[in-house]
């Protein structure tokens, strides 16, 4: 055999060694690659059941919170209720001192800014329990006849509760009742117990 022929002999045998090495390097290359990403993919998976099961958690916690602070509020307002001396005229009435009273200018019936605030108040707490059944007095102040009087609680009665209806609490639920100036909170005869006595205050019928 001839020069030639044995160097081309030898550069065959390379070169067949080399493209059967070949293969083998891609495949070492490629497998670290792809456990790496099935790692990265079961990580993020355990980290998104991790944040879902903090989040339904957390909202389990405040659902909970919320219970015992409506269930808290319910016994507070339970304890707020004193039967009346006098029954109303459906019965037996209860007073809240969570219910405010509000109050009206002279010889007025319309609700002034600050009075808006304490019936908002009021019908939140009353939105709490929607079977429960009220009624709006209207009273004033000792001055003016007995029958104006009685014609202008009437007029602040149902501004009152007008304005609670506005605030959504339903119709049926509510009544209005004018005392005019026979139940004075204050009996006093000046400005100071007038203003008191002029006066928008609700009652409860039904618990």
């Amino acid at each position: 055999m001839g020069k030639k022929s044995l160097s081309l002999l030898i550069l065959i045998l390379c070169l067949g060694l080399i493209m059967a090495g070949c293969p083998k390097k891609t495949v070492m290359k490629d497998e670290p690659s792809v456990a790496k990403s099935e790692e990265a993919r079961r990580l993020e998976a355990e980290r998104a059941q991790k944040e879902a099961k903090e989040r339904e958690l957390a909202k389990m916690k405040e659902e909970e919170a919320k219970r015992a602070l409506e269930k808290e509020k319910q016994k507070e307002f339970e304890k707020s209720l004193v039967a009346k001396k006098t029954p109303g005229i459906e019965g037996e009435v209860f007073e809240s001192s969570l219910l405010k009273d509000i109050h009206f200018d002279f010889d007025k019936y319309d609700i002034r800014p600050g009075d808006a605030e304490i019936l908002k108040g009021n019908a939140a707490l009353l939105t709490r329990y929607p079977k429960m059944k009220i009624q709006v007095e209207g009273h004033c102040d000792e001055r003016g006849t007995v029958e104006y009087n009685l014609s202008l609680g009437e007029r602040r009665a149902n501004s009152v509760k007008k304005y609670l209806i506005s605030l959504g609490i339903v119709v049926d639920r509510l009544s209005a009742i004018s005392y005019g100036e026979e139940r004075p909170l204050d009996p006093g005869h000046n400005e100071e117990a007038w203003g008191k006595n002029r006066r928008g205050h609700t009652v409860i019928l039904s618990k």
